[in-house]
């Protein structure tokens, strides 16, 4: 059979910590959570930005980006 039984992916999860250790297995957790949580965020941004970039603006929302920009 091809298919993976529940003892393949427990002996898999055996080895691979045997081979790695637990604090190298969490080390690599955190790193990979961390960039999923900077990409999602800097998607988040770019959205927002392409939304503002999107909408028609008024000459109060002119001036205050202008003043914005100068205070910057």
């Amino acid at each position: 059979m091809a298919g993976l039984s529940i003892w393949h992916v427990v002996i898999f999860a055996i080895v691979v910590i045997l081979l790695f250790g637990t604090s190298k297995l969490k080390n690599l957790g955190k790193d990979v959570g961390g960039a999923v949580k900077d990409f999602k965020k800097s998607i988040k941004e770019d959205e927002a930005e392409q939304a503002r970039l999107k909408e028609p603006l008024t000459i109060d929302a002119q001036v205050k980006n202008a003043e914005n920009s100068i205070k910057s």
